[in-house]
């Protein structure tokens, strides 16, 4: 008997609770462990809030902070937080999963159910496999960009040890779309720096696709083909959210050049329009890192990059948010709806109608939560409505990025937030999962009637 099986038993939780339940071990874990002083920078403190704060904002890998980074922890600590960031990205089913095979156990039953909810898979067919794979390619991604960064680095930094230190943390923590930095001040410092942004925003999106994506991006460049040796085809889902991904940065980017052309971008020149519109597009779809203050740009602007972080990154990724094959889904459904068909279609198939009613739902309830939290912090902060909606935006989407306010919230502000960046992390289904009581198959129906809707 293995160890999932063990705690199952033991807690006679239900699979999404006891995967909640790990989640939240790994915040206590990572509380008690951030908390350690030897990790601190000599003669610094920090409160439990701070430091619960801290330990959700990593395991979330969202990236808000109400202190900095830079200033709390020392060498050994930043390390420390690089392994947070590890099982809060990759996920804590992934790198269980790898621990557990190092020891020599097999994963039973219930080990491939936990893994099949924590990466959103429908079968549980080559479940341990598909962990060993995304492992390979995170931990692949982030020492390529590791060797690059820590390399040009160098140019930077006085020593090698303190290039080799900013290129390692500053690659793990875009590639898991962290939004985590120890520059002090995100990408700004690098504002300038074509080369480090045009990495952080491959990193970003490699991060943030979707880890199906890149095992068949995987596949199809190793030349892998089918039994009857036809060529090689992506899934729906690739497809899907692979376009619905880059469609969105497109279109935040576009938006945001078109929007701050005569404010923020008026007396920049023509490629500083570009990568600032670029990067800040790319960064909304999870990263949290900015090459730039986003207080600075206008109000239309902010409500985009609201909007961006809200949808947040594809489903089985690093991200948060409601997913962008959530978002995609829902646009097809209203088009077609408009169109008359009773169908959905796309790409040569038909989308399942549970998936579509799972969709709405999805949404529905994290619009909801997102404006309760929203009318609670107006309440609780003094801040203008436009900053406490982008703060509660990003800590849902696990975005990261800040109009300023995060370390100034009360007490109570810090709770809402921790919240919202937990269920971003864990994920609007699991979160009504665990609200709602065990299934039961009516035993009879009334008459069905039609309401007026709409």
């Amino acid at each position: 008997m293995n160890i999932f099986s063990r705690l199952f038993k033991a807690s006679h939780l239900s699979t999404i609770r006891l995967i909640v339940l790990f989640y939240l071990m790994t915040v206590l874990i990572s509380t008690l462990l951030l908390g350690m002083p030897f990790f601190h920078q000599g003669g610094f403190s920090i409160s439990f809030i701070d430091l619960v704060f801290t330990a959700v904002s990593a395991v979330s890998v969202t990236g808000l902070t109400v202190v900095s980074t830079a200033e709390t922890f020392n060498a050994a600590g930043k390390l420390a937080l690089t392994v947070v960031l590890q099982f809060g990205g990759i996920g804590i089913m992934t790198l269980g999963t790898f621990i557990w095979i190092l020891l020599g156990k097999k994963i039973g039953l219930r080990g491939r159910q936990l893994i099949q909810i924590d990466q959103n898979r429908t079968t549980l067919s080559g479940l341990v496999k598909l962990m060993l794979k995304i492992l390979k390619i995170i931990v692949t991604i982030e020492v390529i960009g590791t060797i690059i960064l820590s390399t040009y680095f160098l140019s930077y930094f006085d020593t090698w040890q303190e290039a080799l230190l900013q290129g390692f943390f500053a690659s793990v923590s875009a590639t898991t779309n962290a939004g985590f930095d120890i520059t002090g001040a995100s990408l700004i410092p690098f504002a300038d720096d074509y080369f480090v942004q045009f990495v952080n925003i491959v990193l970003l999106i490699l991060g943030a696709i979707g880890f199906p994506v890149l095992i068949e991006v995987q596949e199809l460049i190793r030349g892998h083909q089918s039994e009857i040796n036809q060529k090689y085809t992506f899934s729906l889902f690739s497809k899907l959210t692979t376009l619905t991904f880059f469609a969105l940065v497109l279109a935040g980017w576009l938006l945001i050049f078109v929007l701050e052309r005569n404010a923020f971008l008026a007396d920049k020149i023509w490629h500083e329009k570009i990568f600032y519109s670029l990067f800040q597009s790319v960064t909304t779809r999870n990263g949290g890192l900015a090459t730039m203050d986003v207080a600075d740009f206008t109000s239309p602007t902010l409500v985009v990059i609201c909007v961006l972080m809200f949808i947040g990154a594809s489903p089985s990724s690093v991200g948060g948010g409601i997913r962008t094959t959530t978002f995609a889904i829902m646009l097809l459904a209203i088009y077609n709806y408009g169109k008359g068909n009773t169908s959905i279609k796309v790409f040569g198939r038909e989308l399942d109608q549970e998936d579509v009613m799972r969709s709405f739902i999805v949404i529905t309830t994290a619009a909801m939560l997102c404006l309760s939290a929203i009318i609670i912090l107006t309440y609780l902060e003094p801040f203008p409505l436009i900053s406490i909606a982008f703060e509660v935006c990003s800590a849902f989407g696990t975005t990261g990025l800040s109009m300023g306010i995060t370390p100034d919230l009360s007490t109570g502000g810090k709770i809402i937030i921790i919240f919202l960046m937990f269920i971003g992390r864990i994920g609007i289904f699991s979160f009504l999962f665990l609200l709602r009581g065990r299934v039961t198959k009516d035993i009879y129906h009334y008459p069905k009637e039609r309401v007026i809707i709409g």
